[in-house]
């Protein structure tokens, strides 16, 4: 096992990472910019380490950066998190060149299934079914027409490196096409400085089911049951939960094995998840693999009781999997809400500023994991998640109840924050009723919100008539006291409960 970890990242996934090293016996070993000098991962590391200023691009996106701090420190091993650089084949190459462990996948297979044109070949190799479109990228506009009147309208242009929902276009007829593949070429070079595109059939109103996978590098690859990611704004997942409420142990047992065959075809080991559309008649196809821990891991971890952190560093250590296929057994329900420093009720814009004040949800069945604390600043300099909020209870009704109480319990004063949008979520009807697919919040987003505020009014004029009783109380009591008053205490008492 290594004795010392760098964590090359940020946040409450470096916080998860450093809490996983401490319960292992190993020195974790931060990474900063100057932004991040009083974060919360560098008070819970041993030893931390200026990697530059405050944007990414100089300083936690700086390769050469990250390997000469994990070779300052005399870290063994660097573990990535999610974001920044944990799916980029060449740091997994400058890793492996300095002699030091990534905790993740080959560089070979993060290369492969890091395209997404590539990873559909590797998927169709496996067997797996596959969206139809494009294997290629696109070599031309003229190429674009050819296919789309191929395979028919709607359909979907996708960046062939592309994630997050960058370089991505809905196109509905051929007229749409050439605006749609100029807007998403030009996305995709900003964003991943790749313009290549390809083309996917547009499966109406589906499910984002993925498949949690973990290998080692003794050939045994193992999948933990799915989890549900639907809810999304604008591609980006906000609400995830385990088991999907859609799938049934037959569909789950033929997507886990068509995952575990995909993963094996790209000779792959660590962990990572693959990602399906599910359509309405249940048929699943291969969307694309992240070769990374995934932001929404904790829910998986809830479920089945495994701790995909200290596996993934006891498999880069040589080690097998401590469990086998047959040891996994899925148990309750678990659901997590991403809570970003965003604006709700102003279209989501990123809200920065300083917490004033903090009260986090505890009790039974409630985990946080977050990389905040009373009095942080909350820059603008990178993604504003500010902490994931999970709950775990034996059923999803009971689980859903579960998350309406410690959503009510969570205070974030001095910024804004999307708490407000998952308390609508979680009193939605058709949310409880598992009635959604990908396009839902993008559809139903104002509805959801404009419920909200009724609820925000209908609370503060609960506070306006509580203020009210206890104004009265306390003029009834000084009344009661005064030695001019010759009534009884208990009549005034009779009077105030009356009018409560």
């Amino acid at each position: 096992m290594f004795k010392k970890l760098l964590i090359a990242n940020r946040g409450e996934i470096a916080v998860r990472i450093a809490r996983a090293c401490r319960e292992l016996g190993i020195s974790p070993v931060a990474v900063y910019s100057e932004a991040d000098r009083a974060a919360l991962h560098v008070r819970l590391s041993d030893e931390a380490i200026n990697v530059g200023p405050a944007p990414s691009t100089d300083s936690y996106l700086r390769i050469d950066k990250i390997i000469d701090a994990a070779l300052r420190s005399q870290a063994e091993a660097i573990h990535p998190g999610y974001g920044f650089l944990s799916e980029n084949a060449e740091f997994a190459s400058a890793v492996e060149d300095a002699g030091l462990t990534l905790i993740g996948p080959p560089a070979s297979a993060m290369k492969l299934m890091g395209s997404k044109t590539s990873a559909r070949k590797a998927a169709q190799s496996a067997l797996a079914p596959v969206v139809p479109g494009t294997t290629s990228p696109l070599a031309s506009l003229d190429e674009a027409y050819r296919v789309a009147d191929g395979i028919g309208y709607p359909l979907m242009l996708k960046a062939s490196a592309g994630g997050g929902g960058k370089g991505m276009r809905l196109v509905h007829s051929r007229e749409e096409l050439q605006s749609a593949f100029d807007m998403a070429r030009a996305e995709a070079e900003s964003s991943f400085n790749d313009p290549s595109l390809y083309i996917e059939k547009y499966i109406s109103r589906p499910r984002h089911i993925e498949v949690q996978l973990i290998g080692d590098h003794h050939g045994q690859m193992v999948y933990l049951g799915e989890r549900e990611c639907s809810l999304q704004r604008r591609h980006q997942k906000v609400v995830e939960e385990c088991p999907s409420p859609v799938v049934d142990e037959e569909l789950r047992r033929r997507m886990g094995e068509a995952a575990v065959s995909i993963a094996r075809c790209a000779g792959y080991y660590n962990a990572g998840t693959i990602e399906f559309l599910v359509d309405a008649e249940k048929n699943f196809y291969f969307l694309e693999m992240n070769t990374r821990l995934q932001v929404e891991h904790p829910v998986t971890e809830l479920v089945t009781g495994r701790d995909l952190v200290h596996e993934q560093i006891r498999v880069a250590a040589g080690e097998k999997l401590s469990f086998s296929q047959s040891d996994i057994v899925m148990r309750g329900a678990a659901i997590e809400c991403r809570i970003y420093a965003e604006d709700p009720h102003n279209n989501f814009m990123p809200s920065p500023g300083r917490i004033t004040r903090l009260a986090n949800p505890t009790g039974p069945g409630v985990r946080l994991d977050s990389g905040i604390y009373e009095g942080w600043e909350v820059g603008v300099h990178y993604d504003p998640l500010l902490a994931k909020l999970c709950v775990w209870a034996e059923t999803r009704p009971m689980a859903i109840s579960r998350l309406v109480r410690a959503l009510g319990e969570y205070t974030i004063e001095g910024i804004r924050t999307s708490l407000p949008f998952f308390r609508a979520i979680a009193r939605d009807e058709r949310f409880h009723r598992a009635d959604f697919d990908t396009a839902f919040i993008d559809r139903h987003l104002s509805e959801i919100m404009d419920t909200e505020a009724d609820q925000q009014d209908s609370r503060l004029a609960d506070i306006a008539a509580i203020a009210a009783v206890l104004h009265v109380k306390s003029h009834a009591t000084q009344t009661a006291s005064s030695p001019q008053t010759t009534e009884s205490r208990w009549k005034l008492y009779g009077r105030l409960a009356q009018r409560r």
